[in-house]
């Protein structure tokens, strides 16, 4: 290879390690350099295009639109380039980079930040973008720039890659003197119909199914809620000050459970568990730093709500 095509990669990547490390010192700190030599580099790289890539400031650094655009193209110029050499060479790429995930507000912020510390440790030179959200109508992965996302319930967009890591144990649940006769309930859950309910509409609203944990029975509940929410935490918080019946994750409500300031309903009956997948959009080639979090988040997260729900 010509020496000016190779200092042109190496250019190119210094700037996406500017860029998504967020500062000139972040990427010289990561790229075990100066940071006289990663601006002298960036400078190099704004001149051989003939354009101003970044606007910096005292407090931040701006993509100027030229350098949104290259940006977006370098990211996945280097990407082909790394899976080249690692054909030709049969070496093993490290995980670099920035990694943008998107996980559930609930799952995100309490579930899986220690499995996340532990992955992030294992890999020094990788950064994350956690992003919480709730809406699972998401679909163009490319726009929003994540690279994947932890989906809990069912996955119904036939273009993403989406790989079944976990199933999360879901709970009915009230104030302790919510619910009078509460040992009757184990032969009759179906007297918790005329009971107000709180409901989680991204899986539930007005119906629910139930099933006994030894004999198999099932049972079909029908209510009309009194609270509906698309939070977890809402509806956790709402059970709590005695709004109504709720069904939740049971890895999130077992702590209120031993405190005594919920009861479980319905011990010898359990609703449908919710799956947890791990989702990106198809690709010819696949990032290091994605397959590596793939691959720890498959081999984690069944343990992860194991842990939780037992502790």
């Amino acid at each position: 290879m010509a020496n000016g095509n190779f200092d042109r990669v190496e250019l190119m990547r210094t700037f996406v390690r500017i860029v998504e490390s967020g500062s000139l010192s972040a990427a010289a700190t990561q790229l075990m350099t100066t940071q006289p030599t990663i601006s002298r580099r960036l400078k190099a790289l704004e001149v051989s295009i003939g354009g101003k890539l970044i606007h910096r400031t005292t407090h931040q650094l701006k993509l100027t639109e030229l350098g949104e655009q290259y940006y977006s193209g370098a990211r996945q110029l280097l990407a082909n380039w790394d899976a080249f050499e690692s054909d030709v060479t049969g070496a093993v790429v490290t995980p670099e980079g920035r990694l943008r995930v998107m996980a559930p507000h609930a799952f995100g912020q309490e579930a899986l930040i220690k499995p996340l510390s532990e992955f992030m440790h294992q890999y020094p030179k990788l950064s994350v973008e956690w992003q919480l959200y709730d809406d699972r109508s998401l679909t163009d992965f490319i726009a929003h720039d994540i690279d994947c996302a932890i989906q809990v319930g069912e996955v119904k967009n036939d273009n993403l890659v989406a790989i079944r890591i976990a199933e999360v144990p879901r709970i009915v649940v009230a104030k302790p003197g919510f619910v009078e006769g509460v040992d009757d309930l184990a032969w009759n859950p179906d007297y918790l119909q005329a009971y107000p309910w709180l409901a989680l509409q991204t899986f539930y609203r007005n119906h629910l199914r139930l099933t006994h944990i030894q004999t198999g029975e099932q049972r079909e509940l029908e209510f009309s809620p009194r609270f509906l929410t698309d939070s977890l935490y809402a509806l956790r918080s709402a059970a709590l000050h005695g709004v109504g019946v709720a069904v939740g994750s049971q890895w999130l409500l077992s702590k209120d459970i031993r405190e005594g300031q919920l009861v479980n309903l319905l011990p010898q009956w359990r609703a449908d568990p919710l799956p947890v997948y791990v989702v990106y959009p198809y690709a010819n080639f696949y990032p290091a730093k994605l397959t590596a979090f793939v691959s720890f988040i498959r081999e984690h997260m069944a343990q992860v709500i194991q842990g939780l729900t037992q502790s």
